[in-house]
Formats: structure tokens, sequence, C-alpha cells
């Protein structure tokens, strides 16, 4: 399980324990003579799916040592793979920027409960140091202070309690001295150019709808063009993962899947896939001064973002997750316009905090700059009473405030998992969906740019031979 540990407060979550429960296994074909490009895999054995390839080309990926589509025979039989996501890329062992050792996490465990009069200090020493910069608070940062002033307290007693059992029962670890090698540098063939793609997309010739197929099924022996890989939802439904070729880059599709890579302008594949969606969790690009300044990814405004149809995806009492920044700009947004568009009641908001395998936070939580947590809004459609009376039966309402604490990804944008924490809140059949991923996840339907991003091969180990 992705939960290590479930306290009053919230959840202590294993990222890597979860993408690993993925079943990223394969049974690997026989390989493709020298020389050809254009591979499919041969028949698959009795429960061993095969590797699908889409516009297969000459790949410039390095790869594990046993690459898909090369000969690995074990006694006759088609070897099973196992691949399992680089767990340097979960090494956070040091925090980013430490803190004072008086406000360290775990160090002393300082007085946790914060007074009117620590607030005042704490606000009064910010504006020192901003004093020293010779500027004054703008009116955004004066908000920012004013919600972690809030939330601080609940933020630091809960991750504190959770911090503790995860020391008690090994999983979090003192720091030890390690040798950095350097592996989570990423190489640039990583850098796959998804988001372009779509981009070009936008140039093929139009597809007839009333002959298109509303979702394609990843078969044996199956090949096809960038061009029907962006035109309908890709569906994974076997029992194990497959891989794809996609530019010449290989893609791992974890089992009971689905995806549209496209971006906001070519939604309506996903609408033409009509499943009604009991969770729906956004994680959008919000626009701020450090992305444009990036040029990392693109942004959308507000007013793009209110376009996504969700009240046409959502079924009834469709509970409704999306990840804010920390400038509450866009957490009123949300609230205020946002979920009142989509008719969208707001419940609660929780926090994502991002601690090292140690248990400290990865930033001061007093930090200026950025803070250890992200906040997530949670909300249900709003709609029939009666119909969302039925469909509430049996899961337990959704507590105003919750933490869900992790090591994070390096890598950036890789969010922790949310099907383990939201499972006793919703029913275990119901429909989930995710806007603007950048990875996969068995039993979910994915949409967005770069929504193969994290499935990438080289972020991934391939295992001995089962």
């Amino acid at each position: 399980m992705s939960v290590v540990h479930r306290l009053t407060e919230g959840w202590l979550v294993d990222h890597l324990s979860f993408i690993n429960q993925c079943g990223y296994e394969i049974c690997d074909s026989f390989a493709c003579p020298a020389g050809v490009t254009h591979c499919t895999s041969v028949t698959s054995t009795e429960d061993c799916h095969s590797i699908s390839t889409f516009a297969a080309t000459p790949s410039s990926s390095s790869g594990p040592p046993y690459a898909p589509g090369d000969a690995i025979e074990t006694e006759g039989k088609r070897a099973k793979m196992r691949y399992v996501f680089r767990e340097e890329f979960f090494d956070i062992s040091k925090p980013h920027i430490a803190a004072a050792p008086e406000e360290q996490l775990c160090q002393g465990c300082p007085e946790v409960s914060l007074t009117d009069r620590k607030i005042f200090f704490l606000v009064f020493f910010l504006i020192l140091q901003r004093r020293k910069r010779k500027c004054v608070f703008n009116q955004g940062e004066l908000d920012a202070l004013e919600y972690h002033s809030k939330v601080r307290k609940l933020i630091w007693e809960g991750t504190l309690h959770l911090v503790q059992e995860g020391l008690k029962s090994g999983f979090l670890h003192h720091a030890t001295a390690k040798l950095s090698c350097g592996k989570n540098n990423v190489p640039q063939r990583v850098v796959c150019g998804l988001a372009e793609l779509c981009e070009m997309a936008k140039q093929f010739p139009a597809v007839n709808e009333s002959h298109h197929q509303a979702a394609r099924v990843l078969e044996e022996d199956t090949s096809s063009a960038e061009q029907d890989l962006l035109s309908c939802v890709i569906e994974n439904s076997s029992n194990r993962a497959k891989i794809i070729v996609l530019m010449g880059q290989k893609y791992l599709v974890p089992p009971k899947s689905s995806f549209l890579l496209s971006d906001i302008s070519c939604l309506q594949p996903l609408l033409n896939y009509k499943k009604k969606y009991g969770v729906i969790v956004i994680d959008p690009p919000w626009e701020n001064k450090s992305v444009k300044r990036s040029n990392r990814y693109s942004h959308l405004s507000s007013w793009q973002i209110k376009q996504i149809p969700v009240p046409a995806l959502a079924a009834a009492n469709c509970l409704v997750v999306t990840w804010v920044t920390n400038r509450q700009k866009h957490l009123r947004f949300v609230k205020d316009e946002l979920y009142p568009h989509w008719s969208v009641k707001t419940l609660a908001e929780w926090h994502w905090v991002k601690i090292t395998t140690a248990g400290e936070f990865v930033l001061p939580l007093d930090s200026l700059h950025k803070k250890p947590y992200e906040v997530l809004v949670l909300g249900r459609v709003q709609g029939d009473v009666k119909e969302a009376l039925r469909k509430s039966e049996g899961v337990l309402p959704i507590p105003e405030h919750q933490l869900i604490v992790s090591i994070p990804c390096s890598l950036h944008s890789h969010k922790p998992p949310l099907a383990a924490v939201l499972a006793e809140f919703i029913k275990p059949d119901v429909e989930c969906l995710e806007l603007f991923a950048r990875n996969l996840q068995p039993g979910w339907t994915s949409w967005g740019n770069e929504v193969l991003k994290f499935q990438h091969i080289d972020y991934f180990t391939l295992l001995q031979n089962e």
C-alpha cells in the first residue's frame, strides 16, 4: 500500500511504493530482425500481453540492459520483465534549505501551539527582513502571511505526529552521509516534446467524427501513426503493462489504464469517450511570474481553466480535487469563481507536506519564498439531492482538513498519488479522471499534453527476469 500510516491528522504516503505497485510487468517478445524498424510483438502467452508499438522508429534511448523487443528466453518460455521507478528520484535525504535548529520538526520538538504572540513576532521578523531589502510587502504577500498563520499549527502538529510514526516504524530514518553519484540527472533524451507533438497535431487533417472510434484498445500486433494516438482515448485493458513507442521514445503504460494525449483545444475525444467520473483530480498549469520567466511549461489563464468541461465529465456527486499553488489569488479563484462556475461546492482544504527521508521539512515552514506544502481544494458537484444522497451512501464525509505527508519526487510537478487517500470517501467502483496529468495509474483515465511524461522508460529500471 502507498499509505504507510493513517492518523486522524492525515496520511504518511510512500509515493515510490505506489508507482512500483502499479504492475509494470511485461512479457518480452523475441527480438526484431536486425535493421527492422517497424516491429510489433509476437502473439502473447496465456496471461502475458504483448508490447504494442506506435509509429515505431529507431529509439534514441539507450534504455535498460534489455530493451523491449530484445530476445530473452528462459527454458523455452518468454521472460517476464518487471520495471521499477528509479529510486534515486526519491532520495531526498536533506532539506533543500535547512531550517534553523529551533524550527526543525524533529530536533527538540519545540512547543507546537502557535499563540497570537508568536504570530506577531513571526510577522514582525519577516517585516524586518523585508526592510533590509528596502521593500515592503505587497497585498499578495500579506494575504499569504495571513493564510500561513492560520494553517501553520495544523501543519506543524499533524506532520510531527505522522513523522514520529514513520520514524518508529522505520519508514523514515535519520539522515546518513551518502556519496552523491549524480544518478538523478535525467538524460536530455527524456525531454521528448509531448507538448510540441500536441501542437503539431493541430495541423493533422480533420477526422470525421461520425467514422471515428471514441477509444482504441492496445492490442497485440498493433501499430499506428501519431495521428491515431492523438485522436482518441487509448486504453490498456489488459492485466499487464505495455510499451508504446512514440516519436522514437518508449513509454510504459500500466494495466487497466487509459489516456488521451492532447491539449486543452482538443478535448473532444475525452467527451466522445462518454464516461462519467466520480472523481476528477485537476492540476492546472497556473500562471505566475516564475513560470513565465523559466518558460518551463505552458500556463493557462483563469479564463481558460474555467472552460474545462468538468460538468460534462462529472457524475452525480462527483468529488473534485484541485491542486493550488500557495498564491492566495489562485486559492480564492478556485473557491469563489471556478467551483461555483462548475456547480461544485467547496468542502475542504487539505495540504500536501513535503519531507525528507529523515522527516524534516524540505523547506523551512516559515520560509518567505516557498513553503514546504501545497494546497488541495476538495468539493462535490451539486445536483439532484436524491441522487447525491444515493451516491454518498456508505462513504465517509470529507473532513475539513487533512495532511498528505510524503517524500517528494525530485522531478518537477510529480504529484503524490491520491487514489489510496481518497478511497474511504468514494465508492470502490467509481470512474476516476485526472486532468493535466503527467503520469498514468491503473483504474484511472488521464488527460494532458504531457500525460506520458513520467511514463518514459528512462525513468524506470529493469529488474532481473522473473
